[in-house]
């Protein structure tokens, strides 16, 4: 078998109804900085990345091309998206979530030592926000 070649997530696209609502919701919510905002798309730098390849997430209206026959949530395989924190931070961002009315769910993965924030994005989408705990 030969060596893997993946040193890292690229980028991670979403389909969306709503380009400005959910570009509002992972710039202001999450935190993510837009790098560009097209017609029909959106760019939001999660980190540097390898090699010159910056880490995305993608954001892409797809209603305007041929053979768009909108989201639907039963045909999708999205289960949820993750975004890692520190654990100094954790206390702050569950605050932070929830002084913006959101409702926020918490979960203790021992088996990694993770601690998670979990919150649906503006389209239903699972946001998960995840941090290291050696004591989890």
């Amino acid at each position: 078998m030969a060596g893997n070649a993946v040193k890292g997530l690229g980028e991670i696209a979403l389909r969306v109804n709503d380009l400005d609502r959910m570009p509002e919701f992972y710039a202001e919510v999450i935190g993510l900085a837009l790098m560009k905002r097209f017609e029909n798309s959106a760019f939001f730098k999660v980190a540097d990345g390898i090699e010159g390849h910056t880490q995305i997430l993608a954001l892409f209206n797809r209603s305007g091309e041929s053979g768009f026959v909108g989201l639907d949530s039963e045909k999708t395989t999205v289960d949820h998206l993750a975004f890692s924190i520190s654990l100094s931070d954790y206390e702050g961002e569950k605050s932070r979530l929830e002084m913006l009315g959101l409702q926020v769910n918490t979960a203790e993965h021992n088996w990694v030592h993770w601690r998670s924030l979990y919150v649906d994005d503006p389209e239903g989408n699972l946001v998960e926000l995840v941090c290291y705990d050696e004591a989890t």
